[in-house]
Order: structure tokens, then sequence, then C-alpha cells
């Protein structure tokens, strides 16, 4: 969302407009005519693009997500009937709404928008960011939310340094090339007594070891081609293997077999079956990790008061307060 004239009032405006840094020499940015930004020191701009300001050149890495979200743009969003991502927030995170309520928030890898929906139900003030252009639509999405969404990489965040109440990272950070790195960097960026919480992929599951084989070569291709082929694949898998379920004696066996080698999500809805067995194949990156990992990192950012959620791999901690 761009910084208007009839934004520039509001606390998260505010907010923003005090974090902000310049990449290049670190100095305070001042907002432009156009919504971006400019660095009184440097003059180095960051300009406004379709909506929202950019820090980065290009998705690099990201931009089967940026198809991804312009394509289910609010799939995932949580409305009166439905409230699955509220229930995928909390089981991820282990956070509740008295957590948020007030906060000001940083969603790494905000996407189309499906997180920061729940945490500014909640009544938190948040800032999210994606490398991809989904950044543009999660923008859109939440337009009348207490909200702004930037496009920036995780390795180079325009902040200050403590800037957030709670920084999230749900499903994000294994499709960067260093996850630990990327886990590490957002304490530098968090409040003395904030709290930080991530979801990674779990590295104790193996029936995923031939979609990393696949991955190799579909992340390869165009998002388009690839979603074409999925649309396909998808469904015939998905209803060859509840046919073959229905089969005496051998169909289960043949049926987990097939899964196992061609592997699509089973779940009932066929708009999210095809949307995460894309978000499978598309990333060129996703690394899995265990607790003893993550746990670590958390420990090396001397993080205390630390838990895990309902759904591995979460887990959540809270930086020292050393202010006495």
């Amino acid at each position: 969302m761009a910084i208007t004239d009839e934004q520039a009032q509001s606390r998260l405006s505010a907010d923003l407009r005090a974090i902000l840094r310049c990449l290049n020499c670190s100095g305070e940015l001042e907002s432009d005519q156009t919504g971006g930004f400019v660095c009184p020191a440097c003059k180095r701009t960051y300009p406004n693009v379709q909506g929202i300001a950019r820090f980065v050149d290009a998705q690099d890495y990201a931009a089967s997500f940026g198809f991804q979200w312009h394509r289910y743009a609010k799939t995932q969003l949580d409305h009166d009937e439905v409230r699955e991502s509220d229930w995928n927030f909390r089981v991820k995170t282990a956070l509740n709404p008295s957590e948020l309520k007030g906060k000001l928030v940083l969603d790494v890898g905000c996407g189309m928008g499906r997180f920061a929906e729940v945490v500014t139900r909640w009544g938190a003030r948040v800032v999210g960011i994606d490398l991809s252009a989904a950044a543009e639509v999660a923008a859109r999405n939440l337009a009348d939310r207490d909200f702004v969404a930037i496009q920036a990489d995780v390795f180079r965040l325009p902040f200050a340094p403590e800037s957030f109440d709670l920084i999230y990272s749900v499903g994000v950070l294994h499709h960067t090339p260093n996850c630990e790195a990327a886990v590490k960097v957002l304490d530098r960026y968090l409040k003395p007594g904030g709290i930080l919480a991530v979801w990674l992929y779990s590295g104790y599951n193996k029936w995923y070891r031939f979609s990393d084989f696949w991955r190799k070569y579909t992340h390869k291709m165009r998002p388009e081609t690839l979603h074409g082929m999925l649309k396909v694949a998808v469904p015939f898998f998905y209803h060859l293997n509840h046919g073959l379920r229905r089969v005496p004696l051998v169909g289960r066996p043949v049926a987990g077999a097939i899964q196992h080698v061609f592997p699509v999500n089973r779940q009932k809805d066929p708009e999210l079956r095809l949307l995460d067995t894309f978000d499978w194949y598309s990333p060129k990156y996703q690394s899995k990790h265990t607790y003893e990992q993550v746990f670590r990192w958390f420990e090396d950012m001397n993080m205390e008061d630390m838990h895990i959620g309902q759904y591995s791999i979460a887990v959540r901690g809270r930086k020292p307060d050393n202010r006495g």
C-alpha cells in the first residue's frame, strides 16, 4: 500500500516513516510525490510501482510465488464461513490475539496477505515484506486494514534495528538459499522483549522425497507451464488414488506407492489441491528442518522463553530485554 496523503496521519504510516532506512547508507528515508521513498543523504530512490514501494530490482528466485499469488489471490483468505488461516496461524506460531493486539508486527514473506489478514483482525499493525510481486496482491487484499506491503529481500531489509514488537514467518524461510541465515537476520529487527515465531517444513517426514526429486526439474519451468501441467496431473492422480483404494487387497498398497512416487496434495477442495501441489513443485529452494536445528539457531540468538507450536516445525522465542 502506498503512503498517500489520506494515510499520512495514520499510526502505521508514522511507524513506517520512523523505521525505514536506506539500503545504501542506512539513512532515514523520506516519502516522495509518487508514494515511493528517497534517501536525502545518498539520493538513492525506491520507487512505487503498482501501489507498493520496491526495495529490490527483481523477484529473483521467488518469481513462481509472484505468479502463484496473483493466480490464487484470495483462495486462502478467511471469510465468514471459513477460518482455516486463523487456525493455521495459531498452530504454526503458538501465538494468540492478546499477544498481537496493538503491536507493530513484521510479516516476513506475506504472500497474498493470508496471515496478515488474521493478525490485523486481531488488532496488530502489520508491515508485510515479500521478495516477489505477491506483495501487490497483499496490498490490494488488505487495503482497508492497518497493513503496508513492500517488496524487499529478507537478507537486506530496509528497517532500523529493533523496530518491531513481533516478527513472524510462516512457510517462507525454507524457500531461501540459506534458511538458518534468514531466521537469524530477523533478530536484528526485533525489539528487546519482542517475539520471533517461525514455521518451517519438517525434516522428520520422508514422504516428500520424490517431490524433491521432481522439483529439480519442475522449478526450472516457467510457472505458467508448470501450472498448466499440474492442472491435468493433479486431478488425474487424485482420482486415480481414490479409485485404486476401492480395489480389494492390492488397491491401497498400489495407491500408496503411486502417491509416494508422484505426490499430489489430497485436499478435498480442488483449487486448494492444485495450489498446494504447485507450491511443492515450483520453488527453487525448499529446505527441511528439525526442532534440534531450529532450537540451536534460537539459542545462538540468545532467545528465551522458547515454545513449539502444534504443527512442526513451529518455534517461537523472546528476545532478552536487557534494559534493566
